[in-house]
């Protein structure tokens, strides 16, 4: 049986969506729905309310941790394997969970499977193309990748992609969860320490693309600003070793991305005429507050934790 356990607060906007396509999973063995909510205020329990077959479990807002609660839900978990989403992860077909559990057929040794995500329609074009990007080079949307370290590993930049995880969408055994390598307790980033981890340990990661999910954060210009920062800074807390932006670098970097956006917001058949005209007008904002926000979380110190907290979209969010 399969887990699936999604962790909610103010989850309302894509809540009714994403479990009722979880009810409409074709799968053998069935599917055990898991909501961990983390003291919602909005109408997240009301829509858990309307799918009985829905476990809740509930959790105080201060007790919540991206690694610590996926812990615990493996913890309370009944499937041999669990998979997690987000609140705004929606799976798009009805095969979303069938696709996400076959990498494990291929070897014992793969512990852990991430999924597709494909943007929304309405996000921005720079996080748009971002994910695309992204996923695109994991693999070939007809088949499945593994991942694993061995000697081609040489270097620090090539250990991060391979080592690349995101638990937006994700799946793992849940023994080797509970028993083995769990999540770190950790601020930020718990995902891309969690597929280091088992990489470094001699396990294999795999790539399901069919097994995706709609998904991209719905921020305005000011969030993002402060998404970025907090992405930079949990990455350098981690260990992730990010040298310090110059300037002159990040005007370069805002530059580039402006004009490549710019081409691909052109050539995109997605978008209308007057959408197009709207995105070249208002794109080019988000790739200099992503620059400048990027700089600015490589120079923070990390011990000066009032700095921290005031580019902190996370930090904004908490009760």
């Amino acid at each position: 049986m399969l887990t699936v356990a999604v962790l909610t607060y103010n989850g309302e906007t894509y809540l009714e969506r994403i479990l009722s396509q979880l009810r409409a999973q074709l799968l053998d063995g069935g599917i055990e729905i898991l909501v961990v909510d983390s003291g919602s205020t909005d109408d997240t329990l009301a829509i858990v309310k309307k799918f009985p077959e829905v476990r809740l479990h509930q959790i105080p807002n201060a007790e919540f941790g991206h690694g610590r609660t996926r812990n615990l839900a493996a913890q309370l978990a009944r499937g041999e394997f669990v998979a997690f989403l987000t609140h705004d992860a929606i799976p798009l077909t009805h095969t979303w969970a069938r696709e996400m559990l076959a990498p494990f057929a291929i070897s014992p040794k793969i512990v852990a499977v991430m999924g597709k995500q494909v943007p929304r329609t309405g996000s921005f074009p720079l996080m748009k193309y971002e994910i695309n990007g992204m996923f695109s080079g994991f693999g070939p949307d007809f088949g499945t990748s593994v991942f694993y370290h061995d000697e081609f590993i040489q270097d620090e930049g090539v250990l991060s992609a391979v080592s690349f995880y995101s638990d937006v969408n994700s799946v793992a055994r849940r023994d080797f969860l509970v028993e083995t390598i769990p999540y770190r307790d950790v601020p930020y980033a718990e995902d891309q320490l969690f597929g280091r981890d088992l990489v470094t340990a001699g396990y294999i990661k795999a790539y399901a693309p069919r097994g995706a999910v709609e998904h991209s954060n719905d921020l305005t210009l000011a969030e993002f600003r402060k998404r970025i920062f907090d992405e930079t800074v949990g990455l350098r807390g981690i260990g992730t070793p990010i040298p310090e932006m110059t300037v002159r670098t990040q005007w370069r970097l805002t530059m580039r991305g402006v004009l490549g956006d710019t081409a691909r917001i052109l050539r995109d058949g997605q978008f209308s005429w007057k959408r197009k005209l709207y995105w070249l007008a208002v794109n080019p904002a988000f790739q200099v507050t992503k620059w400048h926000s990027y700089r600015k979380s490589t120079t923070v110190d990390l011990l000066d934790q009032d700095s921290l907290r005031a580019g902190s979209l996370e930090h904004s969010r908490k009760r």
